[in-house]
């Protein structure tokens, strides 16, 4: 038996609504990430862009488990000398909830070009409305 290797042609990218209201970040950060490699089908290849489009609704209630919600920090910098940015988790909850679950899902992608180009297929909203009703997304069961 030879292993077949998909052309990206042949890759079909399908559509889903995740619902983050009242899911655990990590928990449903790490089922989106799958998703969004391909890593649900069975013609996964690691090397290429297989996955399909994620649409997360109700980002801004989303859980975090223990004291995570005032002790959690996120880090930035710019490469400037001197120019680091600590931002807490309420603080970032209040101003950018959208990006909660954005930094979670792309801490658990790749940190190279296939990764940049498969965060590019996740949507994030605060609200339970997404302007993505065109593709016929599935709902998504985590």
């Amino acid at each position: 038996m030879k292993t077949r290797s998909l052309k990206a042609s042949e890759i079909q990218k399908d559509w889903f609504v995740a619902d983050a209201e009242g899911k655990t970040l990590g928990r449903f950060a790490s089922e989106v990430a799958q998703i969004l490699r391909g890593k649900h089908k069975p013609s996964f290849t690691p090397h290429m862009d297989m996955g399909d489009f994620v649409v997360v609704v109700n980002a801004d209630k989303v859980k975090v488990s223990g004291a995570k919600e005032t002790d959690k920090t996120y880090f930035k910098h710019s490469g400037y000398p001197g120019s680091t940015t600590f931002t807490k988790l309420d603080q970032m909850r209040r101003n950018h909830p959208e990006r909660i679950v954005e930094k979670a899902v792309w801490g658990m992608l790749p940190k190279n070009r296939l990764g940049r180009a498969i965060i590019k297929h996740l949507k994030v909203y605060n609200g339970p409305e997404h302007p993505h009703t065109a593709q016929q997304p599935k709902e998504l069961d985590i």
